[in-house]
């Protein structure tokens, strides 16, 4: 055991994010403890549809134990008490202009979650105006619906163009799936370059 060890096992020395050197530290960071988040971040994290704040499972197990249980880890923000009034929280962040929420709620139409029902077209429509705004997510999302015809007309070049904004910005996925189209054409060298990266 180092001389930083406490007495109950657990190394003493803490990195910043800043010192991780993650590719991704902005979309897959907890804003709580700034450590990155664990791909896939879905598995290991919460959206809180009052601020849009990606919160990992720890700090929310860690709120949870001082209590707070009716709340966002984050802000402090009651949470929504049904699938109405959470669209309601997301829907004025998107009046607002909130990228993030843009395409939260994009997802949710693309997936008909929370009580809406399955609306492809309005779901490209958030993604496209949540991208213009910078959002890798958008760009991925938009990327994976034009590459693979989900919902809209196959336009892989299109679906292309959307993954290589992605990564440009730091997404890790949106690079993945840069080595996927590679992949498909065969041509391998680059494939693996890309997944290298990510």
């Amino acid at each position: 055991m180092s001389n930083n060890d406490t007495s109950d096992g657990v190394d003493g020395g803490v990195e910043s994010a800043e010192s991780l050197e993650h590719p991704c530290l902005e979309s897959g960071t907890c804003p709580i403890c700034l450590l990155p988040i664990e791909i896939p971040v879905e598995h290991h994290s919460m959206v809180n549809v009052c601020c849009m704040k990606r919160v990992c499972n720890g700090c929310i197990l860690a709120a949870h134990r001082r209590g707070i249980l009716d709340k966002c880890a984050f802000c402090r923000t009651p949470h929504p008490r049904d699938d109405a009034s959470a669209v309601a929280m997301i829907q004025r962040r998107v009046d607002k202009g909130d990228a993030g929420a843009m395409h939260f709620l994009g997802e949710t139409y693309f997936l008909g979650g929370l009580g809406l029902a399955k609306d492809v077209p309005r779901a490209i429509d958030l993604f496209t105006r949540a991208a213009e705004l910078g959002s890798p997510d958008a760009h991925l999302s938009l990327g994976n619906a034009y590459y693979t015809a989900d919902g809209v007309e196959e336009d892989k070049p299109r679906g292309i163009h959307h993954w290589q904004q992605a990564a440009m910005k730091g997404h890790v996925l949106g690079r993945h799936d840069l080595g996927i189209a590679e992949q498909d054409k065969a041509n391998y060298e680059l494939a693996v370059q890309h997944w290298m990266i990510s």
